[in-house]
């Protein structure tokens, strides 16, 4: 998932609301689009960092093992200094990257 990761701001930006209806006409709509995009990408990271700790997860854990294995903490770390889904999630929706659809308005149309 690192290798696909782009640059995103850590911090947060003030940004024009205009700029999320393009897509929805409808910023209620926008923000609930983004949200679930960013539970997504939440979801893809946990499964991650999962994947990466049970590596060092053995059947006889002592508890001085755990506090002294550096390697499984550096991974944790670098998680967590990564950019939250929702600037991700935004940064994606701004770049035009996420696919959206509205079935309710579609059987209407």
């Amino acid at each position: 998932m690192e290798e696909k990761k782009k640059k995103v701001s850590n911090t947060t930006i003030t940004r024009n609301t205009a700029e999320f209806s393009n897509m929805t006409d409808n910023i209620y709509e926008t923000v609930a689009m983004l949200t679930k995009r960013a539970n997504q990408i939440a979801a893809e990271e946990k499964k991650e960092l999962h994947n990466k700790i049970d590596d060092f997860r053995s059947t006889n854990d002592s508890l001085d093992e755990m506090f002294e294995n550096r390697e499984q903490i550096e991974i944790v770390r670098r998680y967590e200094r990564m950019p939250k889904p929702t600037l991700e999630a935004t940064e994606e929706y701004l770049d035009g990257q996420i696919y959206y659809r509205n079935p309710a308005k579609e059987t209407l149309a």
